[in-house]
């Protein structure tokens, strides 16, 4: 018999476990040792990094920035997110294509939700390959391609972390809608046809996010549902801090008038 199972012994143990830290944790109290310049320690509010098959969510109020790094080159960000005041909006993949007449993001992109609001914009990409056609994967891909897609088993699918994740808010099933994949890129042919590219990259490649509403970030770090080899994905760190709200002069809002549009009725919702 383990000896875990007398309570005592169990207890003990697990006291025993106080002050350990591993990598695929949340830190707390956040801190981390290269912050931008001009970032202060006190305005960081998260750092954490995602296991490969991880997931994790978080509130970050208007203004926050969100940097994730793919720390080896083979992280795989399926990304949601959510107007924290009425999470019924949400990222509208379809509408941030097609109204920014542009289906590859990168740096000064918006996510746009269905209501015309802008919900977080690209501040910074050093990556260059991200998808917003493809969505997760689910329990059926991950059956089909490894022999197991449940969510507890060896490979777990991305739309069943992202359903985690979106738990911890109130939210169901029902609200996990298609993401957008960081770090993970398809290209469409002239033909018509999908041109993958999964890399493995160089470690290191970050992308920054600015909430442009008060948000909740839902994300699932899983193989992306085109990746033909063995289950493979690497780990993501997330670091989150305050920072000032967009400006009237910010060249991202200014870059189009569909963006000025995004932006104006962003600030109009949050006058209310």
């Amino acid at each position: 018999m383990s000896t875990l199972a007398d309570p005592n012994a169990a207890r003990d143990h697990a006291r025993a476990m106080a002050g350990t830290v591993v990598e695929a944790m949340p830190i707390l109290p956040p801190h981390a040792d290269d912050l931008p310049a001009g970032v202060s320690a006190d305005d960081l509010v998260w750092e954490e990094t995602i296991a490969a098959g991880g997931y994790a969510s978080r509130l970050l109020s208007r203004g926050s920035r969100l940097r994730l790094i793919d720390l080896q080159g083979d992280a795989c960000a399926s990304l949601q997110l959510f107007n924290a005041a009425m999470p019924t909006e949400r990222l509208n993949v379809a509408d941030t294509v097609k109204v920014q007449w542009n289906a590859y993001l990168g740096t000064g992109s918006l996510f746009l939700s269905d209501m015309g609001r802008v919900l977080a914009s690209i501040e910074h990409d050093d990556a260059g390959t991200h998808d917003a056609f493809c969505g997760a994967s689910n329990a059926a891909s991950n059956e089909r391609r490894y022999g197991d897609g449940s969510n507890s088993g060896p490979y777990p699918n991305a739309r069943d972390r992202l359903l985690l994740g979106a738990a911890k808010h109130g939210l169901a099933r029902r609200d996990v809608h298609p993401c957008v994949n960081l770090f993970k890129g398809v290209r469409i042919a002239a033909d018509g046809t999908t041109d993958p590219q999964l890399g493995p990259f160089a470690p290191g490649r970050t992308l920054v996010l600015r909430a442009e509403m008060d948000l909740i970030v839902v994300l699932a770090n899983c193989p992306h549902v085109l990746d033909p080899r063995p289950w493979t994905v690497t780990p993501l760190r997330a670091t989150a801090w305050r920072g000032p709200v967009t400006g009237e002069d910010d060249p991202i809002r200014n870059a189009t008038p569909e963006r000025q549009r995004a932006f104006l009725n962003t600030e109009d919702w949050v006058r209310r």
